[in-house]
């Protein structure tokens, strides 16, 4: 069709992108403001058949997301041709960076972090993406937000795969595929993990971590063979950053971080991570160890079949808030006893202990009590003595002590920011004076962006 034609009552514009299965262009209609992009499927004789297919799996998952990091779809059709209208997202992909590798470590802390917030958006509406790379994510111009696109080789948990059903080849981007998407599992949002621990890697050393294989046995490679180390390369890589980097590239998706908002947890708190032998490495695994994982049963990777549920729903963020000052022994037995609850339900859950310490943030002196220690750092400890008897890894439990002069918006500031599932604080006890002026629990009960509990004792 050519520029001008009416498409739906769609005027089709200009071609301002052909990819590899589709094509975008602009087009505008009268009862839709400003410009938006037909995307339509490469169908000249030769091309891939599987582009209609995975054309045909966008159609059905595109229209069903919702929130800032997808595009609003805006009308989908079939005649005369397929084709889908979404809006037009301000701001370019993250394909030029390529350009100009390595990146500053820092940057690429914070970009995982974002692109890890918009898988968790996607994964959380039972959505795996399954085509992680740089050219389909988009940066938006007002909010840096992260934006992902080309839902084609998707898989959503409550639809039917297409793409498995009719083809037996692995389809996606050859330097990011999971192990599992190489050996044909599809639907393990863990595969969108890897594909971020190679975006990762590549834009903090300029190479990727498993070049850009053409055929079979190169794809099959990453199953065994494991990359060299980002601080081989880059030696002033933080040892916290090449541990959550080298986690997600896990051959085994267990191994990998539980969830995408696990993942954006870690990048953006780097003391919480807990540093293990990946965080040590400064070569690759010996050549025996690679021989094992390669023949020897025992030690090959485990893959999953595709998750029937959401990733969150198993791998939650709790906060329990915890009053370190006014709080009774009996009031931190029940928080612990709540938690432990929560935990036989969601047993790969991630706890964050979180304390208020009251006082604008930047306040001069604040770091010392009234004893003259650091208030900041007595408090962490307490907390760690308070959590203790959860008895959980480091990599499942983190402490956070937070400065504000109102407690109950510091709390509702962090599960926000976080993106926490789950708070567990305990219920103010009634006085006159709180059903005046309320409390820091009906503040957090009423405005938390997740579930609350609250934790009442009987004579409260």
């Amino acid at each position: 069709m050519k520029d001008g034609e009416l498409l739906a009552g769609f005027t089709l514009g200009p071609v301002v992108h052909r990819g590899g299965m589709a094509l975008l262009r602009e087009v505008t209609h009268p009862d839709h403001p400003g410009t938006m992009l037909m995307k339509q499927p490469l169908l000249a004789e030769g091309e891939d058949p599987a582009a209609i297919v995975s054309f045909e799996m966008e159609q059905m998952i595109l229209p069903r997301l919702g929130g800032p990091h997808v595009p609003r779809c805006i009308a989908v059709g079939h005649e005369p041709l397929p084709w889908i209208v979404m809006e037009r997202i301000d701001g370019d992909s993250l394909r030029p960076l390529r350009d100009r590798l390595p990146r500053p470590l820092e940057e690429v802390a914070a970009l995982g972090a974002s692109i890890a917030d918009a898988l968790d958006s996607v994964h959380r509406q039972g959505v795996v993406h399954l085509d992680v790379k740089p050219s389909n994510i988009l940066r938006r111009e007002a909010d840096g937000r992260m934006v992902l696109v080309d839902f084609g080789l998707s898989r959503a948990a409550r639809l039917p795969d297409l793409m498995e059903e009719e083809f037996r080849l692995p389809y996606g981007s050859a330097p990011y595929m999971a192990p599992e998407q190489v050996m044909g599992v599809r639907g393990d949002p863990a595969s969108d993990l890897f594909a971020l621990g190679v975006l990762m890697y590549f834009f903090a050393t300029g190479i990727r971590p498993f070049g850009d294989p053409k055929f079979s046995p190169e794809l099959r490679r990453r199953l065994w063979s494991d990359p060299p180390p980002p601080r081989a390369l880059v030696p002033e890589c933080p040892p916290w950053l090449q541990e959550v980097i080298l986690r997600c590239l896990e051959p085994a998706p267990a191994r990998r971080h539980a969830s995408a908002g696990q993942l954006a947890f870690d990048l953006r708190h780097p003391e919480q991570v807990a540093l293990g032998p990946r965080s040590k490495k400064l070569r690759r695994d010996p050549w025996s160890e690679r021989m094992k994982r390669r023949f020897h049963p025992d030690h090959q990777p485990k893959l999953r079949r595709p998750l029937a549920s959401l990733p969150r729903q198993n791998a939650p963020i709790i906060a329990v808030a915890i009053d370190l000052e006014g709080g009774s022994t009996e009031m931190a037995e029940a928080l612990r006893g709540m938690v432990g609850r929560v935990l036989e339900t969601f047993p790969g859950a991630r706890v964050a202990c979180l304390n208020v310490l009251n006082g604008p943030p930047t306040r001069s002196g604040a770091g010392l009590d009234d004893s003259g220690r650091n208030a900041h750092l007595r408090r962490l400890i307490e907390l760690r003595h308070w959590s203790a008897p959860l008895n959980l890894p480091e990599q499942r439990l983190t402490h956070h002590v937070l400065e504000s002069l109102d407690t109950g918006a510091a709390v509702l500031a962090y599960a926000a920011q976080n993106r926490v599932d789950h708070i567990i604080l305990g219920a103010s006890a009634v006085t006159l004076t709180r059903r005046v002026l309320g409390t820091v629990s009906t503040e957090v009960g009423r405005d938390a962006p997740c579930t609350v509990t609250l934790v009442r004792l009987r004579d409260s």
